[in-house]
């Protein structure tokens, strides 16, 4: 009987998964990592950690498996909100949940699941794990979407490599988020009908800017709104002397200055604001809604813009740099000069985009078909081959 430790996070997803590895002839371990001690900056009602602990102990009795509570919270700090107050600082927007799943779930968590003798890992997460058999005997592991359209996880994982996989399993990957639910109920499991936890992963609903207040200070500064005439949208294009000037030039975010808009509202930090924001901008008495179109962390100035379809939302092109970018299959890495096209995705349940890969001695281009809104510096771009996700980045 192969072992298993399962993450419970107190959520039907995990318990669900738990209750599936066991049918399935697993010996199964279930563990709750708790990554949060500071409750200052929980709405404590929503979802505190000791409720879900209380819910996974609970599950785990019921299954008749093995459970302890792992304390994560240093790690979790230095790896993930460490990473994020130095991200907010430079003026960029990190996605806490893959770097959880990349830092904690499947680096900390996996080598604690080792030591207790477990021969994999296996998580609630809609995505499918698949085996390729190289002509040498040896195994390539694919990261493929779940099979719930409205549910699939595969961004989360983005930044998983081939040994992580090669130890994980994704029980509920083939399932339909009904279908999760109805065999919770079946088997009389108290999360059922509990409600799917939103928020830092792991951590519960984070007051972002609260928590962000933590460490990076307030500071009032102004909004300014540019319009979607100003100069910066209608550069003449200038001749390339080959594609990768080309895309250089099209990645290129435009520059704003105080001059090229009016001042319309103040604001606590340029650092706690995001680009494609709408909420939290307080300014009214315009046709269309307000959205971040830049921010300025050095002067502290927030840049917006007019309605969905301003031009300084909009780009076809964006750059992760080397070092930053990361391939789930390593037998499909391109060489310089390469180029493949792929779909590709910038945020959390995007419908996938056709794209094409340009790689460069410094870095990859992602050259989208369709004009994208708010790209996002510090976020991640997962590209896939049909259901198959084989490489992200950092976008730059």
């Amino acid at each position: 009987m192969k072992k298993v430790v399962i993450g419970l996070s107190g959520g039907v997803d995990s318990s669900v998964a738990a209750y599936l590895l066991q049918q399935q002839g697993y010996e199964v371990i279930g563990l709750f990592m708790k990554n949060w001690h500071d409750d200052s900056v929980i709405i404590s009602e929503e979802c505190p950690w000791v409720e879900d602990s209380n819910d996974a102990l609970i599950v785990a009795e019921k299954l008749g498996i093995p459970f302890q509570t792992v304390d994560l919270s240093a790690e979790y700090k230095e790896r993930i909100v460490d990473y994020m107050f130095n991200e907010y600082e430079r003026g960029r927007t990190p996605n806490p949940d893959v770097l959880c799943n990349r830092e904690i779930k499947f680096d900390v968590f996996l080598k604690i699941a080792l030591q207790l003798g477990a021969d994999y890992v296996a998580t609630g997460h809609y995505c499918r794990k698949g085996t390729l058999v190289n002509p040498d005997g040896s195994e390539t592991y694919q990261l493929l979407s779940g099979k719930d359209p409205n549910k699939d996880q595969s961004y989360f994982l983005c930044q998983l490599s081939q040994e992580q996989l090669s130890k994980t399993l994704f029980p509920i990957g083939e399932l339909l988020k009904p279908e999760v639910r109805k065999i919770a109920a079946e088997n009389d499991l108290i999360t059922a009908d509990k409600k799917d936890s939103q928020g830092l992963c792991f951590i519960g609903k984070v007051h972002l800017p609260e928590f962000l207040q933590q460490k990076l200070k307030p500071k009032k500064g102004v909004i300014v709104e540019v319009p979607s005439d100003a100069h910066q949208f209608s550069v003449e294009i200038p001749k390339f002397e080959n594609k990768v000037s080309e895309l250089a030039f099209q990645a290129e975010k435009p520059e704003y200055s105080l001059e090229d808009g009016k001042v319309v509202g103040e604001h606590q930090g340029a650092h706690y604001f995001t680009i494609g924001q709408r909420k939290g901008l307080n300014v009214g008495g315009t046709k269309e809604p307000l959205f971040v179109i830049d921010t300025d962390v050095e002067q502290n100035i927030i840049y917006t813009g007019q309605g969905k379809s301003h031009p300084g939302l909009l780009r076809n092109t964006l750059f992760v740099k080397e070092d930053e970018l990361h391939w789930v299959r390593q037998d499909l890495v391109l060489k310089i000069d390469e180029t493949m096209e792929v779909e590709a995705r910038i945020r959390y349940r995007q419908p996938l985009q056709s794209a094409t890969l340009y790689k460069t001695d410094h870095g990859l281009y992602v050259d989208f078909k369709e004009k994208q809104s708010a790209i996002t510096e510090g976020q991640f771009v997962a590209w896939y081959k049909g259901d198959e996700l084989i490489g992200s980045g950092v976008i730059s």
